[in-house]
């Protein structure tokens, strides 16, 4: 399915923003914002997107800072870490008001993504997003994973964030794509301590607390990256906002941390009935 590439400018930085067409006969459908996973670009949802469409929902996907098509490509100039990406998906919707305001709205992240938009409704206010879903998102810290590979994701999640600090950027060696070493950085806090590292200043832990906005939250079966139990952790810190946890699994597919995007016509479906549950602002 095509879409519009449109951009949004923000520090310095060139978001890429891919606006899908409203679904057939609908002027007026609720928005769902797709932030993505560390590394992959917005085309990648190309039909997740279809899905949620589908489903009667319009959709917008945005690249994340240094992604795809938005720029800057990561160096060692660039500085920005989880309170850029976190303002970013702000700068987004800003840019999109004009077009969306008065519908409901739902931010919708996958893996990086969703820590980014939970982030956002921490650091920015929840005002102006009706719901927060959550599919294959979770809190990576070492000591929730299982069998042998907890003893390894703690030597290698630290050992990319050295790589980083050393390079002055992450060069993308067969994981997560090129990013900025504060990025990394703040990855591999969470990875380490199981908690969001504090940004400018701002207990964000503390903060994450405080989101009241609905969450839907999914992981998904043979996720190598964030299992069941990071979601878990992740949900366990949102003490203030009525959370749907929930586990998905498609009979007769190998599904893992990417390719749920490729069978994802129940999981669309089923954040369209999120949405037509989301209290009216």
């Amino acid at each position: 399915m095509e879409y519009q590439q449109e951009f949004v400018q923000v520090d310095g930085a060139s978001l890429g923003v891919q606006i899908y067409p409203e679904p057939h006969g609908v002027t007026d459908a609720p928005v769902v914002l797709v932030t993505p996973a560390m590394g992959v670009p917005a085309r990648y949802y190309r039909p997740f997107a279809a899905a949620l469409r589908d489903a009667g929902l319009a959709v917008v996907v945005t690249d994340l800072r240094g992604t795809g098509q938005s720029t800057p490509r990561p160096s060692r100039t660039c500085r920005y870490g989880y309170a850029e990406l976190a303002a970013d998906i702000g700068a987004v919707r800003t840019a999109l008001k004009p077009r969306l305001d008065g519908r409901r709205t739902v931010v919708l992240g996958h893996s990086l993504g969703g820590q980014a938009a939970v982030l956002h409704l921490a650091l920015h206010g929840e005002h102006e997003v009706d719901g927060l879903a959550l599919i294959a998102v979770g809190i990576p810290y070492w000591r929730d994973f299982t069998g042998l590979r907890r003893y390894g994701v703690l030597p290698y999640t630290q050992g990319i964030a050295a790589t980083a600090r050393l390079l002055g950027v992450w060069p993308g060696w067969g994981f997560g794509g090129r990013q900025a070493r504060g990025v990394i950085r703040d990855w591999a806090h969470t990875a380490r301590t199981g908690r969001f590292p504090e940004l400018d200043g701002v207990d964000t832990e503390a903060a994450v607390r405080r989101i009241s906005t609905p969450v839907l939250a999914i992981s998904v079966d043979g996720d190598q990256y964030t299992p069941h139990s990071t979601l878990d952790r992740l949900c366990a810190k949102l003490t203030a906002a009525p959370v749907e946890r929930e586990r998905y699994g498609a009979p007769g597919t190998t599904l893992d941390h990417f390719t749920w995007v490729r069978a994802a016509g129940p999981l669309a479906a089923r954040v369209a009935d999120f949405v037509t549950t989301l209290p009216v602002r």
